[in-house]
């Protein structure tokens, strides 16, 4: 199993590492951290599990079937318009670990899928080093369509979305969550820290205070692999989260 895993390890461009205790143990109050701002500088609210307002209504009570198709069909922000299709999400739908990134860009637009291309490529080997396959795992974004030319998400296209995302949590109860970059980890927390700031401690997220660790996006981890080592270590820690007993 070493082996295989330090295999996987080289596949992600790093050298093979001991596991260590788990960093940060206290699980922390993420409510705590500072509202978030986002693209056009407007403050977001946290607790975004916790959102009731008016576009949540009617979310609330879709199963998976359902939700999908109304993500299919929503209209809810600017982003309808330049779409080629919406990004629902993929994965097991009873998985223990919700891998949550930022918006789709131009492989996934295209595709459907969430995290494919080169960084995709690089969150399965992150993936199997932890000795999970993709489809063992739910993986999303906080938004469901592109943003023109890969920009950040706004303010107003992350609250449309929020009904939905919401929605997919409630009805997976993961054990865990891992928050990939900068946006999708100060949006869940309502924080403006940075990635290096947020990541190395396990956080409560959400009205079930369900777990969740911050770790950079794969698409940073291909420009900077110098911080692949850190990005191990928070694997390791959502490793220790989603293999403790029930």
């Amino acid at each position: 199993m070493d082996s295989l895993r330090n295999a996987y390890l080289a596949e992600m461009g790093i050298a093979a590492l001991v596991a260590r205790d788990r960093p940060g143990g206290a699980v922390l109050d993420g409510s705590r951290s500072s509202p978030v701002a986002l693209q056009d500088g407007a403050a977001a609210p946290h607790g975004r599990m916790d959102s009731r307002d008016v576009e949540s209504q009617g979310v609330e009570s879709l199963d998976w079937a359902a939700l999908r198709a109304a993500v299919a069909t929503c209209q809810r922000c600017e982003l309808h318009k330049t779409r080629r299709q919406t990004v629902f999400g993929t994965g097991r739908q009873t998985a223990d670990l919700l891998v949550i990134g930022e918006a789709p860009g131009a492989d996934e637009d295209q595709q459907g899928e969430p995290f494919v291309g080169r960084a995709g490529q690089l969150l399965n080997a992150m993936l199997r080093a932890m000795g999970l396959q993709r489809e063992h795992v739910y993986i999303t974004n906080i938004l469901k369509c592109r943003p023109p030319n890969n920009r950040d998400p706004r303010r107003d296209e992350a609250t449309a979305c929020s009904p939905f995302l919401d929605r997919q949590i409630r009805l997976l109860q993961p054990r865990a969550v891992l928050a990939l970059g900068r946006i999708s980890a100060q949006w869940l927390l309502g924080s403006e820290l940075p990635v290096g700031k947020l990541r190395g401690q396990i956080r409560a997220f959400g009205a079930q205070d369900t777990p969740l660790v911050v770790s950079y996006h794969p698409a940073y981890l291909l420009r900077s692999p110098a911080a692949k080592a850190k990005a191990w270590q928070d694997l390791l820690l959502v490793k220790t989260l989603i293999d403790e007993p029930q």
